[in-house]
């Protein structure tokens, strides 16, 4: 029963900010992935600009090593809730996951959730405790809290004797005791490869391989990714697809790709047990099996996490529609997003029954945010509606999603806080203090924690932690106040003046800086008072016989509160829209007009 090449699948699931992508830099510069001379930056599984930007990981990926004769595929998992069905399709593919715990923060709402479904697959994680440098680590006191966290979870006696080792990945570091003296990662290597056993030698059954993840490539068209189960896979095979519906469909397979290093290269077979990157299945999905046509054998559907909020993206039909954007049309907007459901499976797109747009629905604000920053990016202008949670009904009553909150603030503003989550129908579930911080966990509707970010920054000057996930479905809370500010709306098109904007100032809060181009219905500001405001942001001084119309250059304004894309969308009400283009994100009234506004008022 000998192989050719022996291979683990391995991937890494962590909550956000851990460290998952700079252990992965770790593995892949430490095998011997880039060349001596090879300039590489940090996080370089995080390719996309918005990843690097942020700071976080949307998209999971893989790559893969040589450690001694055996090939290791490793996954890089997004960390933040948003994305959470990405993880759980993945950890299907591997035979064990490397769980990483921040020596100070302990276990996050998020590491219970791919805990959780590791450990209900049947995997045995090892434990890397990582930043051991911090100055505040307790990694002994984290070790103990995991181990609880293990138990909570119904873990088995298997599951439970569990590897631990320490690390600091951003220096390439792992340990099997904190005292150990470790120049690399290569115990974690070592730990990997005596937990789990390589893959066994099914070449010769026939074929299994599941689709566990979609790409897409302008040349070939759609990607499907997956592991081969059982069998071997060959370039130009005839195969039988297993469907949702259970109907079987006999298709042919154009390339096959795996991966080395980062790179995906062209193969004519693979075997079992690899992860492959397969085309020429144009409608190919996630769940779907492709078998052997003599033994068509489905394996178990996976499912997909229903979406649990909505927007609308709608035509721009503002008086700067066209300015800046290349794409403005209903059927660029209907284009783009049949291509991102190509691999965007999350995602929920339906027609609003008119020419103005589509009701796109997604896992929450941040997986809705990547796409529509991905489309300003790409020249499109949309209008986007106040985000809405997607109710379920349950035996004729209504239920509501509901999020698990974690929040760690300083003492001295956990009153404003809890008062703040209090009025947002939340339940508190727990508080400790340490070290002059609050650590608050509280059960919250997804409906209350729509604008709450910008809140908790200002209600704790921006040195809290806010961290939040789906916990369960419970029945409809009530009612749950709104932003209870006004707005200052332009009554005129033109360019703000400073002038203008100087006596604003004295009444509201401005988002614009003088020079701005602004017109009619347009939301430059937020009022100090909770009646909508209108004004003309583009009135000059007149001059006179004792002065000029330019004296206006010693004006002195604060500087505008300039609301980017999520805080945007947290902001407005159900009577605004965003406009959002390649090259400015504005707010507005849906009906521009004041008369418009009498007539249709909220």
């Amino acid at each position: 029963m000998g192989r050719k090449q022996k291979i683990v699948n391995i991937a890494v699931i962590a909550h956000v900010d851990a460290g998952k992508s700079t252990l992965v830099d770790a593995f892949l510069s430490q095998s011997g992935v880039f060349r001596e001379n090879q300039e590489v930056v940090d996080c370089v599984m995080d390719s996309n600009d918005i990843e690097r930007e942020r700071g976080i990981t949307i998209y999971s990926k893989n790559c893969s090593i040589m450690y001694k004769d055996i090939k290791i595929n490793i996954v890089d998992t997004p960390g933040h809730a948003d994305f959470s069905s990405e993880v759980e399709r993945i950890i299907r593919t591997v035979d064990t996951v490397i769980l990483l715990v921040d020596s100070s923060e302990g276990p996050m709402p998020q590491t219970r959730f791919v805990l959780q479904k590791s450990l209900e697959l049947g995997l045995r994680p090892i434990l890397l405790i990582n930043k051991i440098d911090k100055k505040d680590q307790r990694a002994k006191e984290v070790v103990d809290m995991v181990y609880e966290l293990f138990m909570e979870l119904d873990a088995s006696n298997e599951q439970l004797d569990f590897p631990i080792l320490y690390g600091i990945t951003k220096d390439g570091v792992a340990k099997c005791e904190m005292e150990d003296e470790s120049v690399d990662i290569s115990p974690l290597f070592e730990a990997v490869l005596k937990h789990v056993h390589t893959y066994p030698n099914l070449n010769k059954e026939p074929l299994q391989l599941q689709i566990s993840t979609l790409a897409y490539d302008d040349y070939i068209g759609r990607l499907g990714i997956g592991r081969i189960y059982k069998g071997k896979i060959h370039e130009g095979q005839t195969v039988a697809v297993a469907k949702e519906d259970g109907s079987i469909v006999s298709k042919k397979i154009n390339q096959i790709f795996v991966y080395r290093g980062m790179k995906r290269v062209p193969v004519t077979e693979a075997e079992s047990g690899d992860i492959v990157v397969i085309s020429g299945i144009s409608d190919i999905t996630i769940g779907e099996t492709i078998c052997d046509p003599k033994h068509p054998h489905a394996l178990p559907m996976i499912s997909i996490e229903a979406p649990t909020l909505s927007m609308n993206f709608l035509v721009n039909k503002s008086p700067f529609a066209g300015r800046s954007g290349k794409f403005v049309t209903t059927r660029h907007l209907k284009e783009r997003l049949e291509k991102e459901l190509e691999v965007n499976v999350g995602l929920l797109v339906e027609s609003l029954g008119s020419t103005d747009g589509y009701k796109v629905s997604g896992r929450g604000e941040l997986h809705l945010s990547i796409l529509l920053e991905n489309m300003r990016r790409e020249g499109y202008e949309i209008g986007v509606s106040k985000p809405e949670v997607i109710m379920h009904m349950e035996d004729g009553k209504m239920n509501e999603p509901i999020e698990r909150l974690v929040v760690s603030v300083p003492e001295e503003y956990a009153g404003a806080v809890i008062s703040k989550l209090n009025i947002r129908k939340g339940m508190m579930v727990s508080m400790s203090s340490k070290e002059g911080f609050a650590k608050l966990e509280y059960l919250v509707p997804t409906r209350g924690l729509l604008g709450y970010r910008s809140d908790f920054i200002n209600d704790t000057r921006g040195e809290g932690t806010l961290v939040r996930r789906f916990e369960t479905f419970e029945p409809y809370k009530g009612e749950i106040p709104q932003r209870t500010n006004g707005v200052v709306i332009s009554q005129e098109e033109g360019v703000s003046t400073p002038y203008a904007l100087f006596n604003i100032s004295e009444r509201a809060s401005l988002f614009i800086h003088p020079g701005t181009k602004v017109y009619e219905g347009m939301i430059v500001g937020m009022n100090s008072r909770n009646e909508d405001m209108i004004v003309n942001p583009c009135k000059a001084k007149k001059a006179s016989n004792m002065r000029s119309s330019g004296n206006d250059d010693s004006v002195k304004l604060s500087p505008p509160r300039i609301l980017n894309l999520e805080e945007a969308l947290e902001f407005i009400n159900d009577d605004e829209l965003v406009e959002v283009t390649p090259d400015d994100i504005r707010i507005r009234k849906k009906f521009l007009k004041e008369l418009e506004r009498r007539r249709n008022p909220k």
